[in-house]
Order: C-alpha cells, then sequence, then structure tokens
C-alpha cells in the first residue's frame, strides 16, 4: 500500500509539473500516463465495431464514413462528463447516482451494464472462434469450436485475474491492453493500405460528410441498381431496413452502456482524482477515438470496395464458382426466395433481382479478408493479417468485459474489489459468453451476424447513462463547487443534449422496430417508477 501511494503521489507531482509545460511536453508525460483511456479502446474495438464496420460498407459503401466517428465524438463527450464528476467529487458513480439523483436510475445502469456484459460476451467468442478457424485455418474439427471456445476463456480469466493482483498486475494488463489495441489498428490500417492504388479516395473524403438522409433513402449506388428490377418498392423497403439496422448497429457499438461504467471505477482502481482531469480527456482522445477511428475507417473501407453492391458472380453462374461462393449460397437463396414469394403466381424474378438477392448476403471474416487475395497474391498473407486484427478485437473485448462485471457485482453487493465475490463477478461474461456461442448463436449463418441483435440491445440502453450523467453534472448537491459555470456550462449542456437526442433516436428506433408496443410498454413503466420514486424518496442534504 505504501509503495502505491508513492507512486500515486509521484504522479501527482509530475502531472503539477506537466501543466506548466507547452502543450507538446505535456502531452508526453500523459501518455506516459495513460490508461483508462486504452481500456475504453480495448472494448470499443471488439466484435460489434468490427462486424458494424463491416456491414456498414456493404450496404452504405463509403458514404456512411461518417456516422461511427460521430457517435463516438459524441461519446467520448459523455465519458469526459461523468470522468470529470468522479475525478471532482472522488465518489463512486453508483453510489452518487443513488443519493444525489434516483436510485431507479441508479440501479437501472447497472443492471444494463451487467446485462450488456453477459449479452455482448457471446458474439466475441464467436468472432474469436471466427478468427482462428477461418482465418488461421486450425482447430476447424468437430470439437474445434469447443476448444476454442476453452481457450478463449482461459487465457481472457488469467489476464483479468493477472489485473485483480494489484498495482503490478493493473501495469502489465493495461500494457497488454495496448499492445493488442496497437495490433488491431495496424492490421486493418496495413489491409487498406495494400488496396489503396484501387480506392477511390475523392468518395472517401466526400463519406465523412454527415448525411441524416440515409435513414430515409437506400445509398445512392443502391438505388440506380433497385430502378431497374421487377418491383422497386420491395427491394427498397429490404435495403432500407437494413440500411437502418446497420446504422443503429454501428452506432451502438460505438460506445456501449457498460463502457459508460468502466471508465469512472477504473479511475477510481488507479488512484486518480481532480489532478488527473486534463489527463482524462487526454487519455480519451489517444486511447479510445483515435485507434477506434482509424480501425472501423479501415474496415468500412476496405468493406466497401470490395462488397458495396458487388456479388459474388459464381452465385448467378455456377461456372465461376469458389470455395467462397459455397458459404454465400444459403443466404442468397435465402433472400431470392423471400422476394419470389411476393410476386404474382407465374411471375419470375429478373436478372437484376437475382444481383440484388446477391449484394446483400451476410459476409463473415474470411470473405473480407478473402477479398483481399487477388491484391496481397498471397491468401495466408491475407488470411493472416486480418485474423491478428480480428483476434486481437475479440480478446480484448472480452477481458474488458469481463473486467466491468467484475466492478458492477462488487457494486451491487456491496462486496471489496478484489475479494472472491469480485473475482466470481468478473468471470461470468466469460461463461455466458462461451455457453452463449456454443448452444445458443454459435451456429449462425454468418458468426458476424450475432453482431446486430445485441448491438439493438446495447442502443436501447445507452440513453439510460447519457441521461444520468446529464444529470449528474448539472447537480450542485454533488458537484459543489467544481460545478461548470457560466458560458462554459451552456455550451457542455448544448453538446450532451445533441448527444443524448441522437442517442435517443436510435434506441426509440431500435425499441419500435424489434419491440413494438411491448418495448415502448417497458419504457414507459421503468420511466413512470423513476419518476414515482423521485417525488417520493428523501432528498440528500
Amino acid at each position: 500500500m505504501s509503495d502505491s501511494n508513492d507512486n500515486l503521489a509521484a504522479e501527482k507531482k509530475l502531472l503539477a509539473e506537466a501543466n506548466q509545460k507547452p502543450l507538446l511536453s505535456r502531452w508526453g508525460t500523459f501518455a506516459k500516463l495513460s490508461g483508462p483511456g486504452w481500456l475504453q479502446g480495448a472494448i470499443t474495438l471488439g466484435g460489434g465495431s468490427l462486424g458494424g464496420s463491416l456491414y456498414l460498407g456493404v450496404i452504405g459503401g463509403y458514404e456512411l464514413l461518417w456516422l461511427q466517428p460521430l457517435m463516438m465524438i459524441f461519446g467520448v463527450l459523455m465519458l469526459s462528463v461523468i470522468g470529470y464528476v468522479t475525478l471532482s467529487t472522488g465518489e463512486k458513480p453508483f453510489r452518487a447516482i443513488n443519493k444525489h439523483i434516483n436510485p431507479v436510475l441508479g440501479w437501472g445502469w447497472l443492471i444494463a451494464a451487467m446485462l450488456a456484459n453477459l449479452v455482448w460476451a457471446m458474439p466475441q467468442f464467436g468472432l474469436g472462434t471466427a478468427a482462428i478457424q477461418q482465418n488461421f485455418e486450425i482447430l476447424d474439427g468437430e470439437y474445434g469450436k469447443y476448444i476454442c471456445a476453452v481457450l478463449l476463456f482461459v487465457i481472457c480469466a488469467a489476464v483479468v485475474w493477472a489485473y485483480d493482483s494489484g498495482n503490478t498486475g493493473i501495469k502489465v494488463f493495461e500494457i497488454i491492453l495496448k499492445v493488442m489495441v496497437a495490433i488491431v489498428v495496424l492490421s486493418f490500417f496495413g489491409v487498406v493500405v495494400v488496396m489503396a492504388s484501387e480506392l477511390k479516395w475523392g468518395e472517401i473524403i466526400t463519406g465523412f460528410i454527415p448525411n441524416p438522409g440515409l435513414l430515409f433513402e437506400p445509398a445512392s449506388k443502391f438505388t440506380e441498381v433497385i430502378a431497374q428490377s421487377s418491383d422497386p418498392d420491395y427491394w427498397r423497403e429490404v435495403i432500407l431496413s437494413s440500411q437502418r439496422d446497420k446504422m443503429v448497429t454501428a452506432a451502438a457499438t460505438a460506445v456501449g452502456i457498460n463502457m459508460t461504467f468502466l471508465l469512472p471505477y477504473s479511475m477510481l482502481r488507479k488512484g486518480w482524482g481532480k489532478e488527473h482531469r486534463g489527463l482524462a480527456s487526454f487519455d480519451l482522445s489517444i486511447g479510445l477515438f483515435l485507434p477506434f477511428f482509424l480501425a472501423t475507417t479501415c474496415v468500412v473501407i476496405a468493406s466497401a470496395s470490395q462488397f458495396h453492391t458487388k456479388f459474388d458472380e459464381g452465385l448467378l453462374d455456377a461456372s465461376k464458382a469458389t470455395p467462397l461462393t459455397k458459404k454465400l449460397e444459403g443466404a442468397y437463396t435465402k433472400n431470392l426466395e423471400a422476394f419470389q414469394a411476393q410476386l404474382e403466381q407465374g411471375a419470375k424474378a429478373n436478372e437484376t433481382d437475382k444481383q440484388l438477392a446477391a449484394m446483400l448476403v451476410s459476409r463473415d471474416a474470411d470473405q473480407l479478408a478473402g477479398s483481399l487475395e487477388k491484391l496481397t497474391g498471397n491468401k495466408t498473407v491475407s488470411q493472416t493479417v486480418f485474423g491478428i486484427g480480428v483476434l486481437g478485437m475479440a480478446v480484448s473485448t472480452i477481458i474488458i468485459l469481463m473486467l466491468i462485471n467484475g466492478f458492477t457485482v462488487t457494486e451491487m453487493m456491496g462486496a471489496e474489489i478484489g475479494g472472491m465475490k469480485h473475482k466470481i463477478g468478473s468471470i461470468l461474461p466469460g461463461i455466458t459468453g462461451a455457453l452463449g456461442f456454443l448452444f445458443l448463436w454459435g451456429d449462425a449463418d454468418a458468426k458476424f451476424m450475432l453482431v446486430v441483435p445485441t448491438s439493438v440491445f446495447g442502443m436501447v440502453l445507452l440513453p439510460i447513462a447519457y441521461f444520468i450523467f446529464f444529470m449528474m453534472i448539472n447537480n450542485k448537491s454533488l458537484m459543489g463547487t467544481s460545478l461548470p459555470q457560466g458560458n462554459k456550462r451552456i455550451g457542455l449542456n448544448i453538446a450532451m443534449g445533441i448527444a443524448l437526442v441522437a442517442a435517443t433516436i436510435g434506441a426509440g428506433y431500435s425499441i419500435w422496430a424489434k419491440a413494438g408496443l411491448w418495448g415502448v410498454l417497458a419504457v414507459g413503466v421503468f420511466a413512470g417508477l423513476a419518476i414515482v420514486v423521485q417525488f417520493t424518496r428523501q432528498k440528500p442534504n
């Protein structure tokens, strides 16, 4: 404990000295002391980000490049707010919310974060297994997926328990995560570098200009193809519905509600306080936004260039079939049969209809990596490079989900961090993730499609956290002298309001599209309970 206190005191002294230096020198010091931001980067660069980026490129091409960075900017803003609140007050957020805001919201936040951990772990095991079996081409026998699941669980549990061992474990853990995040980013950056000569950079740059109209109209290249089909209205509705789902998926995976729980507790675990507020903002920018932006942008670019409004010719002409074609046949047949079923009796799909059915099939990790073979000239190189990035995403995300769940369990049960209850709570996402992948969703047509339902689930929960943080930063009894004042407070509230509205729109669409009236009713009951408690509870002094 003495060594830990000495290290923290030295860190605070170093920060005080850095604040008197020029900006670049200050950033150099911040880079050495960063940590929690990289934890955020490790969890967001997972199956959700990869799957969301992959499908965003397939359905929207370069036109949706703006979506993920914009949602991440909103996410970094809200995470910075909860970081500022936590470092200013020194209070654990769950207890602060229950005391100063509303216990229904506090418990809703905690339970939502825990559920997200348990659910999100499932596609990560699917993603890791897909990388091992499809990209590395090993452990693909009868019991291969069981071996993969066990290996992923053991490795991730060992790393998390090392983190719980104390100060040394934390440092080792953060170094491992920084390396894994770097591997992920470099792997996908390398993929785009290899493709650079074939890319349309003008369209790519234009794709970063926000275009909310894509919520109501298919991407422009699809519009041209739809016009040539035998039933434009059908294909427009199918593509637009898929496009909206993929946009929600990508938005939800930028910042999940469980990430909002991780940040403040990881800061408190490191002993950070008011002196670390500048470091915290830098940490989120360098450890979260930059890796996320580079990795997801590269995946969208690679996916869009290879798949957007394109199809495997072997699906329409058997003489051109390849080994990859066979993996797409089931989804192609399903798309075509769905279209054929709504046609008048005796009517048949034309050539464009068949092409659209082929364009909309679900791709997987090996299809994206396999499409690079003609560019790398070597199957082993393309599959290995891509596989390293995919596996790094899966492992780092499982680790962080387990870490977050340990925090949620200790808060729920009032237990001590590092104790047995904390350790048991930490391994729960590993258990649900492995079992869920093996017995619930493990046989999905495309393992990456596990991302879509879990992303929608995450999007529904996110506004809960954003609303709580909005209330906390404006609560005088909680913030005291650290309450933002003047123009700074006005500007912050406007920015937070925009982020909250964006998250609420995404959640609203998800609730209505996937749960209908029952979903709306569930939200209404939760909101009603929060209102009743707000007016009946005893206010803090």
